[in-house]
């Protein structure tokens, strides 16, 4: 285990997601302020069509002839005018001009531009712009709503767009036109002065102190477990010849497991394992293939466990031995026959066993709340009594402990 090489490693992950961290709190911090955006001017589209429904509801609405509020020459109706005495005449305003006298407030107040437009309209000046044509293409296609991002006379904008759908009250105007009752006649723009402003000086001085302390902070604990790794790296814990846990590390195992079991009232397992007539492989085959076949053995007894608390150690020659935490009785028998059958079916040739011709294993189990175990000591003890009497019978076999098994033994 390279724990400097893991450090290094670390940091760069650890630089790769705080920048990663940067670029994607940037880039959320732009498409909040578009949603915004789009959002603010999809109101104010929907308040100009609420308005222009009033208007059409009540078939225009006459206002005072001023100086600023002339009649509209596009609008062909005999009662547009209306005098009221000497001093008063009334013009109406249909929804188009009233959408053009509040865009014009808008402008003049918050430089928020609204333009009704078409590609066919009845005022010139409502003629689309070249982007407005493209929303309205789109529009044609069956798209509710489009809108983007420009620039307008050095200044950024957004600007969005909405078609306007004819309505029956729209035809009393736009009928000679050619237009029916849903048809999409034109739209009305809605250009919002926007400038995207993320606080990406903050942003950065922020997520470079949160980089530079995690990089500290891995460095001092990377060290110091270095040194820890060290020390306990001198102690040998580990079987040298078959990879697996050592008899010490099952001691310290076995009895950490008993005293929580006891606490727990949970029951516990122990598997003893013996390879079949291994003295007669070994003088058959020679130490090399011996030394061989026990790590093959060990691997196999470590592959067969599926619970990441079960746990298993080379006892001594070649015996093993597994622990089974919370497992009862049937649980361990289930384990201990899968250990056998996999062993088994690993063909390993063994010309002087009569168990097939192959090495196998011989298996004793002793579960605590069936020995009513008083200490791990006699837990393994009945574990191994067990083993001795698989033996007996025939090897290749699972022996559980029972009572009257001591006197058999």
């Amino acid at each position: 285990m390279n724990i400097r090489r893991n450090i290094i490693v670390f940091c760069v992950l650890w630089t790769i997601l705080i920048s990663s961290s940067l670029v994607w709190m940037t880039h959320n911090s732009r498409a909040e302020q578009q949603r915004i955006a789009l959002l603010t001017s999809r109101a104010l589209f929907k308040q100009i069509v609420v308005a222009r429904r009033w208007n059409s509801s009540h078939g225009g609405v006459y206002t005072p002839v001023t100086e600023n509020n002339q009649p509209n020459p596009y609008l062909e109706d005999l009662a547009r005018d209306l005098r009221i005495g000497e001093n008063l005449v009334l013009t109406k305003i249909n929804p188009a001009f009233m959408t053009r006298q509040i865009s014009e407030i808008a402008l003049l107040e918050d430089g928020v531009q609204f333009h009704i437009t078409s590609l066919n309209p009845i005022r010139p000046e409502n003629l689309a712009t070249a982007a407005e044509k493209q929303f309205l293409v789109n529009f044609e296609k069956g798209i509710k709503e489009d809108y983007a991002f420009m620039q307008e006379n050095g200044q950024q904008v957004f600007h969005y767009m909405a078609p306007l759908i004819t309505e029956k009250s729209c035809l009393k105007c736009h009928e000679k036109q050619g237009y029916r009752e849903g048809d999409i006649r034109g739209g009305i723009s809605v250009k919002l002065p926007f400038s995207v402003q993320v606080p990406l000086v903050s942003m950065t001085i922020w997520h470079a102190l949160i980089w530079a302390i995690g990089l500290v902070g891995v460095n001092f604990l990377g060290l110091k477990l270095d040194r820890s790794y060290n020390v306990i790296k001198s102690q040998a814990v580990m079987d040298a010849l078959t990879g697996i846990p050592n008899r010490r590390s099952f001691s310290e195992r076995i009895l950490e497991e008993f005293i929580i079991s006891r606490k727990n009232d949970a029951e516990l397992s122990v598997i003893m394992c013996d390879i079949d007539k291994f003295k007669k492989y070994n003088d058959r085959y020679g130490h090399v293939e011996g030394d061989a076949c026990l790590r093959k053995v060990a691997q196999c007894i470590q592959d067969s466990l599926k619970r990441p608390i079960d746990f298993c150690a080379r006892y001594g020659g070649e015996e093993f031995v597994v622990v089974l935490p919370n497992s009862s009785l049937k649980g361990a028998m289930t384990v201990a026959e899968r250990i056998r059958e996999n062993v088994e079916n690993m063909k390993i040739e063994h010309c002087e066993s009569k168990t097939g011709g192959i090495v196998t294993i011989s298996l004793g189990l002793a579960t605590s709340k069936i020995v009513s175990a008083n200490s791990y000591e006699q837990l393994i003890s009945s574990a191994d009594q067990a083993l001795y009497l698989a033996k007996k019978r025939g090897r290749n076999k699972v022996h559980q402990f029972a009572a009257g098994d001591e006197k058999a033994v």
